[in-house]
């Protein structure tokens, strides 16, 4: 092969290394800068009577008719910082674009003691803390962002942009 026919092969290489960051959505630019901008009061926003399995299952089934990403939330109504979470993904400018994406679960760990076999489906033996974001591919049933699960477990003191461009990795 001469140099000249290996540039075109360079090229294409170069442009398929490329394609899945050109491929990510990124994030939509949010009107908040603090926490401290989020509707008060925080939500509650795991059903603490839910049927966790039941609810992944059928989560995993849509994402998958739907050609989206699954994302499983892990938390508890007692974690402030699961609150923060799941009041910047209600904010107006996210979550359209997160219904675009993917498919979101809220699993209630209780204080530790419920659903666990839920992150251990994933490889996770323990929860280190919360909230834990498992972004899953349904098709194949594979975690897409391990070794990245508990990045938010301190969302009560992330700018909320980058807890969004954060989500975006997995879109």
């Amino acid at each position: 092969m001469t140099k000249l026919s290996a540039l075109p092969l360079f090229a294409l290489a170069a442009a398929a290394l490329a394609a899945p960051l050109a491929a990510q959505a990124p994030a939509p630019r949010l009107s908040i800068t603090s926490i401290d901008q989020l509707a008060q009061p925080l939500p509650y926003p795991y059903d603490e009577q839910a049927d966790a399995k039941a609810a992944v299952a059928h989560a995993k089934a849509q994402a998958k008719r739907e050609h989206k990403k699954l994302l499983i939330d892990l938390g508890g109504n007692w974690c402030g910082d699961c609150r923060v979470l799941a009041g910047i993904l209600d904010l107006p400018e996210l979550k359209p674009y997160l219904a675009r994406h993917f498919v979101v679960v809220k699993v209630d760990i209780g204080r530790y003691d419920k659903n666990g076999d839920i992150a251990g489906r994933y490889g996770i033996a323990k929860l280190q803390g919360v909230p834990a974001i498992l972004a899953v591919d349904p098709v194949h049933d594979t975690l897409l962002n391990n070794g990245r699960l508990f990045a938010l477990t301190d969302a009560r003191h992330m700018n909320p942009q980058a807890l969004a461009d954060w989500l975006a990795q997995w879109a």
